[in-house]
């Protein structure tokens, strides 16, 4: 017997679903919004949760993250009246189990919910066994239901020897997962051996990617072990596989196929027990279509695929990270550990990291490089293209009204009275932050404000921002 949740708001649907359940001798139990679904999921381990994408309080896929973040997690079966493709594919992608519309039949809902069930047991019932050995994430630092999600994927695609496609944007770790994965599987005692795809030019790719025998050409005055051979027994990961020229995806196609590579010069074919794994930042189905990217290649690596989240999609890690980062980065530079002032979290996190973690882990080496001798960090240690976008981005979001609802026709100001005091209040917000976020650093402030210091400091002063602070020159 196993415990099921409806979130729905529809009771004609909640009955029919409870009624499947039922039949099949599980308890369930009902949400009718979604801050009531994620209240109840968060008390009880629940094995299937039917997932309702319209609700009263907003959208039931934003529930879904929290969900399978869960430990352990339950099967999500989204169920909807309105079927649209990209939110089946959205489901799809963030772990759901199955996305039904509710016109179907009682009996094909029952039998999703049985195979959802059948399945969530099988799951539970291995884990103990993946779990004798913790999974190893070295500097992969976070605790977030996207990063928890990824990880779980990091676990069972350790289990295999099926090639592996890691996308994400620029700066997300690709590489880092992928060493996850290699140490995590039976391989782990072998080499990782990294293939930088952007630096492999088509002239020499051969002699990298497969060696040559001493005197097979100008230049190879000794024998040289290709990095296929390297690999041998362990994990060959190309890194940016997307900047592979055609020609070098036709070579490397067969020995992809065969496992086998021809040093240049030798007459004999060398057999390589390689595991790969392959990155990109890029489209790869858009560039089959654009004929820049073999498609016979990308079903071939593309048997596993491990999607990372961006650092947007999981922000609550930002203070995690920070704390890592400077602890290495202090222990590389020999110096005390630093503390963070929370007003710089505060900035962190609202900015949007086009970079991710890449730009994170940067930002914090600027920080304290520019904090010197000072135990503590401060928003105005960190590069300032940082403090002006999020400056702008607070400016940008304007309230919906500047001052209270008025409740009788005489508390209605005229026109030009609103339009004034909306205006003093906007700029006093705009001061506020702009002296905030450059930590009251007078260069920076009219750098970004592109006013003079004599009318940034009359604008202080008229708007009371400056209240017994003090500037820095």
């Amino acid at each position: 017997m196993a415990s099921v949740l409806i979130i729905d708001d529809d009771p004609s649907i909640s009955y029919t679903l409870s009624r499947a359940a039922q039949r099949q001798g599980h308890t369930t139990s009902f949400a009718r919004t979604l801050q009531e679904g994620k209240h109840k999921a968060a008390e009880e381990d629940f094995a299937v949760v039917f997932l309702d994408v319209r609700l009263p309080d907003g959208d039931g896929l934003s529930l879904l993250p929290i969900l399978k973040g869960q430990t352990p997690s339950p099967e999500v079966i989204i169920i909807t009246g309105a079927g649209e493709p990209e939110d089946a594919a959205t489901a799809i992608a963030n772990g759901a189990w199955e996305y039904i519309q509710k016109s179907d039949s009682i009996h094909q809902i029952a039998v999703t919910l049985e195979r959802a069930l059948r399945y969530h047991q099988e799951r539970l019932s291995s884990s103990p066994q993946s779990s004798a050995l913790p999974l190893q994430r070295e500097n992969i630092v976070g605790e977030s239901p996207a990063l928890r999600r990824a990880l779980s994927t990091v676990e069972q695609y350790a289990a295999s020897d099926v090639n592996a496609l890691i996308t994400g944007e620029t700066g997300v770790g690709k590489e880092m997962f992928a060493r996850a994965i290699h140490e995590n599987s039976n391989r782990r005692h072998n080499p990782f051996v990294v293939v930088d795809c952007a630096a492999l030019p088509d002239s020499l790719a051969e002699g990298i990617l497969y060696g040559y025998t001493k005197g097979s050409f100008t230049g190879a005055a000794r024998e040289s072990t290709g990095l296929v051979m390297q690999a041998d027994n362990g994990t060959l990961f190309l890194d940016e596989v997307g900047e592979l020229s055609l020609e070098v995806q036709k070579k490397f196609l067969r020995i992809l196929q065969e496992h086998t590579v021809r040093p240049i010069g030798s007459t004999k074919e060398l057999h390589s027990n390689f595991r790969l794994i392959a990155a990109t930042n890029r489209s790869l189905e858009t560039m089959v279509e654009q004929g820049t990217f073999r498609s016979d290649l990308l079903f071939r690596i593309k048997a596993l695929h491990l999607p990372l989240p961006s650092l947007m999609e999981r922000k609550e890690d930002i203070h995690l990270l920070v704390e890592k980062f400077i602890e290495l980065l202090c222990r590389q530079y020999n110096i005390p550990p630093k503390k963070v002032d929370p007003e710089l979290l505060e900035v962190l996190e609202s900015y949007n990291w086009p970079g991710n973690v890449r730009e994170l882990r940067h930002a914090i080496d600027h920080a304290i490089s520019a904090a010197r001798n000072e135990p503590l960090l401060f928003s105005q240690h960190i590069p300032q293209m940082i403090r002006i976008s999020v400056a702008k981005q607070r400016v940008a979001e304007t309230p919906a009204r500047l001052s209270p609802l008025p409740e009788t026709k005489e508390e209605l100001p005229s026109l030009q009275e609103f339009r004034t005091e909306g205006y003093r209040r906007l700029e006093e917000q705009y001061l506020k932050d702009l002296m905030r976020l450059t930590g009251w650093v007078i260069k920076d402030a009219c750098a970004i404000s592109q006013l003079s210091r004599s009318r940034l400091y009359a604008l202080l002063k008229e708007h009371g921002v400056l209240q017994n602070k003090t500037l820095n020159q």
